[in-house]
């Protein structure tokens, strides 16, 4: 039972099919070629999600938020204390946090599931089907999981994906929760890039300068942890993440088996991306990068993806806030492809082929 979520099918690409008819469709409309920048290729990479072109305007958009407290936190390398965690995720499910507010702009729906808050006040426990544990172990210095909860964990992820593509969700959003989370979201990337923790520690929630050197040394005790099992993913995650982030990775790598495409949001995210890639080569293609946030690690992971980011507009909050803020652009460029008349039905003449004759 356990090895199950070792036995990941082969992701299958998208459409090559659509997007070869989407770009020719873009030729076609009343615009000149390319005119539309990266609208035009957001366009074609949901139409070769989708398999259609043109593709269905997105109909049930889907944000899950993956809350998690962190023992590393208590080594002093975030703002504020463990228990807000906790308290953020009862704002969250009340419709009071930024995303909640964002994804209603979106026209985004939430859900909020408790992996591992350090809580069991009724607002966890009304999410907790299937949280793994309260907290993690502090990952400079032992595990953040056991095998089996980390093997859980993405089990759960995987489950999570699965019951929201069933239920109708046509694209999702994978949002964190917690905090001291870009602690082990830093070491996973710089694992996994190769990077030295002097490269991926950032100012995470608004730490002082004695909070970053707290924060660089606990990711660099960590790495050298993490490096010992680069070549499993499983044990990577039960090493150096959470059960927050290791069903981030699973709920990405299930997504991307049941060809639904996502849009990532920050750093852990993207620091659950690069593990759910380990665990299913080839599942980057069904993801797009919502926004480059502030962190040095976030930017390290993008490149290593090959992902370019929608938006640049320093969000660094989490919970899925920079993906929901990008979510209007993938709308705008899949309604393109749907709704805009071609040359040929709005009696526009088409571009030039050759020179008229003098």
């Amino acid at each position: 039972m356990d090895d199950e979520i070792l036995e990941f099918a082969e992701v299958e690409q998208p459409d090559e099919h659509a997007r070869s008819a989407a770009i020719a469709l873009h030729s076609k409309l009343i615009k000149p070629a390319g005119s539309l920048g990266r609208l035009e290729e957001l366009g074609v990479w949901v139409a070769a999600c989708q398999g259609q072109s043109p593709p269905r305007p997105f109909t049930r958009p889907r944000v899950v938020v993956f809350a998690g407290d962190h023992g590393v936190a208590a080594k002093g390398v975030s703002a504020y204390p463990g228990e807000v965690t906790a308290q953020l995720v009862g704002s969250m499910l009340t419709g009071g946090a930024a995303i909640n507010v964002l994804a209603a702009s979106a026209g985004a729906s939430v859900r909020v599931v408790d992996m591992a808050v350090d809580s069991d006040a009724p607002a966890t426990r009304s999410i907790g089907e299937f949280k793994v544990r309260r907290g993690s172990g502090s990952i400079d210095v032992e595990d953040a999981l056991t095998d089996d909860e980390a093997r859980a964990a993405v089990r759960a992820g995987r489950a999570i994906a699965d019951a929201e593509v069933d239920g109708g969700a046509d694209l999702l959003i994978a949002g964190d929760l917690g905090i001291g989370n870009s602690t082990p979201a830093s070491v996973l990337v710089a694992a996994l890039t190769g990077s030295e923790p002097v490269a991926v520690v950032g100012r995470g929630s608004g730490i002082d300068d004695n909070a970053w050197m707290r924060k660089a040394a606990a990711v660099r005790d960590a790495l050298r942890r993490a490096r010992t099992v680069l070549a499993d993913p499983v044990a990577l995650l039960r090493t150096a993440a959470g059960a927050d982030i290791a069903a981030m990775a699973g709920f990405l790598a299930q997504a991307s088996l049941r060809k639904t495409p996502v849009i990532l949001d920050g750093l852990v995210a993207a620091a659950a991306a690069l593990v759910a890639e380990e665990l299913v080569p080839g599942a980057r293609q069904w993801w797009a990068a919502g926004q480059r946030g502030g962190e040095p690690a976030h930017a390290l992971a993008l490149e290593h993806l090959d992902l370019e980011p929608i938006l640049d507009l320093d969000v660094r909050l989490g919970e899925g806030t920079g993906a929901v803020a990008a979510l209007p652009l993938v709308f705008m460029a899949t309604r393109v492809l749907a709704e805009m008349a071609t040359h040929e039905q709005a009696g526009v003449s088409g571009p030039l082929i050759e020179a008229p004759a003098s």
